[in-house]
């Protein structure tokens, strides 16, 4: 069982030395293509996720994209790419696809690379936008995602149902911790329920999955031995959040256990909303991005907003938060140098793997608003 997620960090389960066939960092070369980058650090992507298949770069426009664009690779061990590594390609006719095969030559992954212009989602949420995704364990699960006025679709909403994967096999979607319905508030809407991780996250201390949603990305290498490191938090934002309002319902699971799966007399299991806005960037310069250990106690942290109580209902009952904090330096945000996340729970300690099996969170028609919007 503990070489089950040291299958993620490669393309197929179960494979020998020598078959991995994964891109870990890809980069743009030159100083000459930094003035098409709104910030010279979004030139390169660093610790790309073993479940990542798309590979996106943020340019101010695609006007300005040259037509021969160098873009680099670090790959696993012994592994090629095809186009070649650092070849001059032209994106701006739309993505490119890329192989890489394995040290042995026997596994193969396809990955996307694309320059996008930074269009923004419309931030009014109605999670209509649902789709299947195949994973491992013969497991189909949802994704959700958003379009833009232009038609562009926003992959910006994570969850950890791939982790679920790794200890149960074929689950269909509404089996999993985070998934679809058809009656929410308004059209469809997402459930988020707390459910029992087996006996392999039992094993490790993580006997409960809460179910969740937020922005950002899910990093699945991490699963079983780094789990706040699996939650990535956040997208780019070119504005300053004010408030969020939404609509939820929540039933607490019956018997709140702690991560040794003992009962906690007395303790009633919550959900928990908030949302984050922080600086991208540290002081060196370098990327940054907040994990489950730090997404609330960052000192880039520049606003945070939390609904304070969400009390047990069966009716679809509205919430509503406002950002508290400093103020954002408007040079940055024209820079797109700060991220934002939105984050939903069903248990409010479920990153410390405490919470009630069965506590269900439901959310719809959720709207973030802010600063200078009707000018």
């Amino acid at each position: 069982m503990l070489a089950l997620p040291l299958m993620l960090a490669s393309c197929i389960k179960d494979e020998p030395l020598g078959t991995e066939c994964d891109i870990l960092s890809a980069w743009v070369e030159g100083e000459a293509y930094a003035p098409i980058f709104y910030q010279s650090t979004q030139m390169r992507k660093d610790d790309i996720a073993s479940n990542e298949h798309e590979i996106v770069f943020t340019v101010r426009s695609l006007i300005s994209l040259p037509r021969e664009v160098p873009v680099c690779f670090a790959l696993t061990e012994g592994a090629t790419i095809s186009p070649a590594n650092g070849s001059l390609q032209d994106f701006t006719q739309g993505p490119v696809e890329y192989t890489v095969t394995s040290q042995d030559g026997q596994w193969q992954r396809h990955y996307s690379i694309e320059f996008r212009e930074a269009a923004m989602p419309t931030y009014k949420f109605s999670f209509e936008n649902v789709e299947e995704k195949e994973g491992i364990n013969g497991c189909i699960y949802n994704v959700f995602y958003e379009i833009d006025s232009q038609g562009t679709r926003h992959d910006i909403w994570a969850s950890g149902n791939e982790g679920v994967t790794l200890v149960h096999q074929d689950m269909q979607p509404a089996d999993f911790p985070t998934h679809s319905i058809a009656d929410g508030y308004r059209g469809k809407g997402i459930c988020l329920n707390t459910q029992y991780a087996g006996d392999l996250g039992k094993l490790f201390n993580k006997p409960i999955a809460a179910g969740n949603l937020y922005m950002g990305k899910f990093n699945v290498n991490n699963v079983l031995f780094d789990p706040l490191r699996t939650t990535e938090f956040g997208t780019p934002i070119d504005r300053v959040p004010v408030r969020v309002t939404g609509y939820y319902k929540y039933k607490p699971g019956t018997d709140f256990t702690n991560a040794s799966m003992d009962v906690v007399p007395g303790r009633t299991d919550q959900a928990h909303i908030y949302a984050v806005f922080y600086r991208n960037q540290d002081a060196d310069g370098k990327n940054v991005v907040l994990y489950g250990d730090d997404v609330l106690s960052s000192q880039l942290i520049v606003r945070k907003a939390e609904v304070a109580s969400l009390p047990p209902t069966d009716e679809w009952t509205r919430f509503e938060m406002f950002f508290e904090g400093g103020e954002a330096d408007p040079a940055v945000l024209g820079e797109l140098g700060y991220n934002l996340t939105v984050v939903f729970s069903s248990s409010k300690d479920g990153a410390a793997f405490e919470g009630a099996i069965g506590s269900t969170l439901y959310v719809d028609e959720v709207e973030v608003q802010f600063e200078n919007e009707d000018e």
